[in-house]
């Protein structure tokens, strides 16, 4: 077996309690007598002798149980100690002794005093408590025995006759031994009972100095020494921890300063052990002359233990559950195990968890007040990425490791934490402004010790919410005063809305006007820099001019992918070139979120536009085709068709504008103007933009609606075409009829006759041709009627699906003129009943 280092507090309590029992140190029996079994952490016997003279004693048991308690005191007198110091025992078990039946540190019983009643003790006993505030706790009692015995207890035979035949030890009152000369081996334990004679009981003594003949310890001997043992077991689990982690340089300045709390606590218990082993030794030195109140036994050693063993319980407890921890994650595994009853261990916690978030907390500070995050093993719970680029700095860089986040620290004081450096750091590196943080934020004075750190993060509610608080509106005020008066942040907010989202009705309505002659060409025909120039005219001529050059020169024409087939309508688009710190807030998905929604809302504002011309046309013409009675009734079918389009174009248009764009418009700008850092503007325009994209039946879930609707603009995009062909038809006949009847006035004004009877006929023939093809564009109308009407109601009954566009539904059908052409937009007699009692 290796030798044992001769300096370590193992072998230094080895040599203390084989002096006590009068062992050698360099024998084999005295390292077996403090190995470690936890199978001999028992209780002490003496505790049975107490009950067994107190309690059982009151029920008749024992008689005349102080003379047995004063004869056993006798038996266990040391020869050294004068005679006249025997009473001093009767105080000794007025006392309690100590109770350690726990290893787990916040359920055992600490040492109480438990004062017995009995009349004639009453007057004179006093009533102690052995308690201490820590390991090092020698300063608190003194370490001589107990106080005097009360004159009740010396009652019985004198004690000088039965000392004089008695050789004592160093055990003293704990460890009696027998008087045979042959030094048997020690008895099993007796149990107490009326037939139980009181020397039966009394285990062999061993003397201290050895006599050579039969020395062997009683089992209560090596019980007592098992228990002392557990301090060095308990000692080396604590000290393999630190010395595993001490030299580990990935474990990190948190962990360091564990290791450093633990090496502390082990220090007081070096300083106890060295205390004690300078009073035995103090007691060699003196020899016989030293009494037995005030030498050191196995009892008072494991007295004196106590408090430093419950210590190095909860110590080594603590290291188990903080195995494989590190950085935040081991201050919250050590705040949570200082969750306890007991004001001594919560105490040794609260020292522990002093030391351990000191570094956590001049990260924290360094990181609010300066930006700077020096966290080279990742303790700290803010993390960065340095491979992100700065125009993503304020999404990706920095972020939040939750498993780092201290349990003490809750998640939103960590989210402001974060936003108060990922600030600091967006205004120096984006924004490119140099004000430093003292003019910001008033800094705060840092943690000079563990104690600061303790009482910043036990008063969590208080000063460190308040720190918090303070740099956090601080650091977002500025930064938002930054974006709204150095780069305008609200007013490209507002740009947005009036470009993109066609809220500036008069430059929408006067582009749509010059772009008709080059929107209807093929897209291909297309040139980006015309668009261009008819987009720059329409600002100039419009209300657009007065915005700020800012915001125009930002305003540009972009042209979509080109599909076959596609005209110059399908593939325009207006774009917003967003660069800088404004980036942040109109990422490129908010900008292709803002193109999805200009393309629906310019294809919606392009039907108006058709069904206006489309009306013009019909105003105009209806004048003029009154000569022609035969296109009565397709011109009324037209009228009607027109009719139908126009109001559902206009409800749509109403709800698009006002119950989505004006609503959530609001709602953006309220919490914007309520917004107290960035972060929160970008979520509620994030919002904004989702609940446009959901409510204009853009996303995923109104795929149907929305192909039903497109479907809707094509039909109307095809009755365009039809009418024009029918307008385009009927005027060239009436033009033709014109100009005959002109040719014939002539004839007859030169007094020839107006037309011959081949010219007649002629006429006759081709007007004929025209009237054959009007049941053609009639069956063609009636058509188109039939497969709008048709989609329109796949979209009613589409609508009445969701909840929240049922209203829109019933706008559409406000008459019923669809519901009593399709049954399946009926509600049932159930579904009615049942929306009726839900009304009440």
């Amino acid at each position: 077996m290796a030798a044992l280092d001769q300096k370590s507090p193992n072998v230094l309590l080895q040599n203390l309690c084989c002096k006590i029992t009068g062992k050698s140190e360099g024998k084999d029996t005295s390292h077996s007598v403090i190995q470690y079994n936890e199978r001999h952490i028992v209780w002490l016997y003496f505790v049975d002798l107490f009950v067994d003279l107190f309690v059982s004693g009151e029920q008749g048991v024992l008689k005349h149980r102080w003379s047995i308690l004063y004869l056993l005191l006798s038996l266990c007198e040391d020869p050294r100690k004068p005679s006249n110091r025997v009473c001093s025992y009767g105080a000794l078990l007025a006392q309690a002794l100590p109770r350690d039946v726990h290893s787990t540190p916040f359920y055992y019983a600490r040492p109480q005093s438990l004062p017995l009643s009995y009349p004639e003790r009453s007057a004179t006993a006093h009533n102690s408590s052995i308690a201490t505030s820590g390991i090092s706790s020698m300063g608190v009692f003194s370490i001589n025995g107990p106080g005097p015995t009360p004159p009740s207890l010396l009652t019985g035979p004198g004690p000088q006759a039965v000392g004089e035949s008695m050789r004592g030890s160093r055990l003293a009152w704990t460890l009696p031994i027998s008087s045979s000369p042959s030094g048997a081996t020690a008895a099993p334990r007796p149990t107490c009972g009326p037939s139980s004679s009181p020397a039966s009981k009394l285990p062999q003594r061993q003397r201290r100095d050895g006599d050579g003949s039969g020395e062997c310890l009683h089992q209560q001997s090596l019980d007592t020494s098992s228990r002392l043992a557990e301090l060095g077991w308990l000692h080396n689990k604590i000290r393999k921890y630190t010395d595993s982690h001490s030299l580990d340089r990935a474990f990190g300045l948190v962990g360091q300063s564990f290791c450093a709390a633990l090496h502390q606590e082990l220090k007081e218990y070096y300083r106890l052990l060295s205390v004690l082993h300078a009073q035995l030794q103090v007691e060699d030195d003196q020899g016989v002359n030293m009494s037995v109140d005030s030498s050191l036994t196995l009892r008072r050693l494991l007295v004196w233990t106590y408090d430093p063993k419950v210590r190095l319980k909860t110590l080594a407890a603590l290291v188990d559950y903080c195995q494989g921890r590190k950085g935040g994650e081991l201050a919250s595994a050590v705040h949570a195990y200082g969750k306890t009853g007991d004001p001594h261990m919560r105490a040794l916690i609260q020292h522990i968890l002093g030391l351990v978030s000191h570094p956590i907390l001049n990260f924290l500070y360094r990181w609010i007040y300066d930006g700077e995050l020096e966290d080279t093993y990742h303790e700290f719970f803010v993390a960065s990425d340095p491979t992100v680029k700065t125009d993503r700095l304020w999404h990706d860089k920095y972020s939040l490791r939750k498993s780092m986040i201290p349990s003490f620290i809750t998640m939103d004081q960590a989210r402001k934490v974060l936003l108060i450096g990922k600030s600091i750091n967006f205004l120096h590196q984006v924004c490119h402004d140099r004000t430093p943080p003292g003019k910001i934020m008033p800094a705060s004075k840092s943690t000079d010790s563990p104690k600061d750190a303790t009482e910043l993060f036990t008063d969590l509610e208080g000063a460190f919410q308040s720190k918090i608080d303070a740099a956090y509106f601080e650091t977002s005020k500025y930064l938002l005063d930054v974006l709204n008066k150095n780069y305008q942040l609200l007013e490209h907010l507002q740009a947005m809305r009036r470009y993109l989202l066609l809220g500036q009705g008069d430059f929408i309505r006067h582009l749509m006007d010059l772009l008709k002659p080059e929107l209807v060409r093929a897209a291909t025909t297309l040139y980006q820099h015309n668009l261009t120039g008819i987009l720059e005219t329409a600002v100039r001529a419009t209300n657009a001019q007065f915005d700020s050059p800012e915001i125009l020169k930002r305003l540009d024409v972009r042209l979509l992918e080109v599909s076959p087939g596609d005209t110059g309508w399908d593939v325009f688009s207006l774009d917003y070139h967003v660069e800088g710190p404004i980036a942040t807030v109109f990422t490129r998905e908010c900008m292709s979120h803002y193109l999805r929604v200009f393309n629906f809302l310019w294809r919606a504002k392009r039907m108006e536009y058709i069904l206006t011309d489309i009306w013009k046309g019909q105003m105009c013409n209806a004048k003029l085709l009154k000569s022609m009675p035969e296109l009565s009734g397709v011109l009324h079918q037209c009228h009607v068709l027109a009719s139908e389009m126009v109001h559902f174009i206009h409800q749509m248009q109403y709800y698009i504008t006002f119950e989505v764009l004006e609503c959530s418009w609001d709602e953006l700008w309220n919490k914007v103007q309520q917004a107290q850092d960035l972060d929160h503007i970008i979520a509620a325009h994030d919002v904004f933009l989702d609940s446009i994209i959901s409510r204009c039946l853009l996303d995923v879930n109104n795929r149907s609606l929305l192909n039903q609707l497109r479907a809707v603009f094509d039909q109307i995009i095809e009755f365009q075409n039809a009418q024009d062909t029918l307008y385009r038809s009927a005027l060239e006949e009436l033009q033709l009829r014109i100009q005959f009847e002109d040719k014939k006035r002539q004839r007859e004004e030169m007094g020839e006759w107006g037309v011959t009877a081949e010219q007649e006929a002629e006429e006759n023939r081709r007007v004929q041709e025209f009237k054959d093809t009007i049941p053609k564009m009639c069956s063609q109308l009636r058509l188109l009627t039939h497969f709008y009407q048709g989609i329109v109601q796949e979209f009613l009954r589409l609508l009445m699906t969701d909840e929240s566009l049922q209203f829109l539904s019933f706008r559409l059908d406000f008459n019923e003129h669809y519901k009593a052409r399709d049954p399946r937009l009926r509600p049932s007699l159930g579904a009615t009943r049942g929306r009726r009692s839900s009304n009440i």
